[in-house]
């Protein structure tokens, strides 16, 4: 079993030019946009992989700005391999606004092959964060979305180089959304779209033709067990990629498996996977709008409460903020409360249902018992 790191060891030593550009340099360089570059790197100034990480070691980063423990390991690794250090880096944001509930982070590459990759970051620590993620469930387009058109129309207008581009979570749907609906003056000079398990878009965004004529460049990844990579509605085509996690784990991108310089496909997502995908969307077909934009506000309102603005901050004080919800919950009112309660009801009644469905057994097989009883 092979993952990302092992890529590094194996071919880290090639260059663009001696091997050029594939699906897992993708993955590398959508990780990229995680990486918490606030002190090291100035939106307008361009520096080398090598040169920024030199800045890192001589800082002590916050543990929280620290989305996962690997990424400490992979940003030094690619800074030593020939493939990676030399790339510069620029154009580095990273927005949080509360009022707008927006969470937008992204950086961009400058390539050896003189191409560039637009890299938007994913869901990161903050509350605010992934009540945009859910905001998607109810509206067409999400403050990042417009962002991210915003920022890639800066970087195709400033450097006139083709372009990929790519994002992992998220940053994978702001990917397609942003070559979608960025100038179309700029779009010609798309080389490819990496979407690595990003969640889809609202129905009016997928009956849109500029986002039908972008699906051709358009290159999703998925692990067997997608639940994230399949939210919401798709149009385009996907790969179908080995994980060694379970569930909803897989969605971690260091899980996922490759050989030499291409991912392990596999031929279908599982049951899982299907059995989620169907779930929500028949959730989301039978709950208005109306009523999971209340339910959504109405959890992020309650959690607002612990006055934590991160996922950590609210780990850290897990019994205090648990009783604080506890308390908060009862004293709503009765109204409130029973919409919050249909709303997730309507949810275990459709996964109920399905396992029901998935139970029964095949017209085959009661054939079968019929012909036994008879005998």
């Amino acid at each position: 079993m092979a993952n990302i790191f092992d890529y590094l060891t194996w071919r880290g030593d090639l260059t663009l030019a001696q091997s050029e550009f594939n699906e897992i340099d993708n993955l590398i360089l959508a990780r990229f946009s995680y990486f918490p570059f606030d002190h090291i790197l100035n939106k307008d100034e361009i520096i080398t992989m090598k040169e920024a990480q030199k800045r890192w070691a001589r800082l002590e980063l916050e543990k929280e700005n620290i989305l996962q423990k690997e990424d400490i390991d992979l940003f030094p690794q690619m800074a030593k391999s020939v493939r990676f250090s030399d790339m510069k880096m620029t154009k580095y944001v990273n927005k949080i606004n509360l009022e707008e509930e927006k969470q937008f982070g992204a950086i961009t590459i400058l390539m050896p092959d003189d191409t560039i990759y637009v890299s938007f970051r994913g869901t990161d620590n903050t509350l605010v964060g992934w009540k945009e993620d859910f905001n998607m469930s109810f509206r067409e387009k999400v403050p990042s979305q417009l962002e991210a058109v915003s920022y890639l129309n800066e970087i195709a207008c400033q450097y006139p180089n083709p372009l990929r581009v790519g994002g992992h979570s998220k940053g994978g749907n702001m990917a397609v959304y942003a070559s979608s609906f960025c100038k179309e003056s700029f779009k010609e000079r798309i080389i490819n779209v990496y979407n690595n398990d990003g969640p889809g878009f609202h129905e009016a965004i997928i009956e849109n033709p500029k986002y039908q004529r972008m699906l051709e460049k358009v290159h999703t990844y998925v692990p067997q067990t997608s639940i994230i990579g399949r939210l919401l509605y798709h149009e385009e085509n996907y790969t179908v990629i080995q994980s060694t996690q379970k569930g909803v784990m897989q969605h971690d991108l260091y899980t996922w498996q490759l050989e030499g310089k291409e991912f392990i496909h596999l031929k279908e997502v599982d049951k899982g996977s299907k059995f989620m995908d169907k779930a929500i969307k028949q959730w989301l077909d039978e709950v208005s709008k109306e009523q999971r934009e209340a339910f959504i506000n109405q959890i992020f309102e309650i959690l607002q409460v612990t006055e934590a603005d991160t996922l950590t901050k609210m780990r850290e004080n897990w019994l205090k903020n648990a009783k604080v919800l506890m308390e908060t919950y009862k004293n709503m009112d009765e109204e409130t409360k029973k919409m919050m309660t249909q709303t997730i009801e309507a949810l275990f009644i459709i996964i109920k249902n399905n396992m029901m469905e998935k139970l029964k057994p095949t017209d085959k097989r009661k054939k079968i018992n019929k012909k036994e009883g008879e005998n």
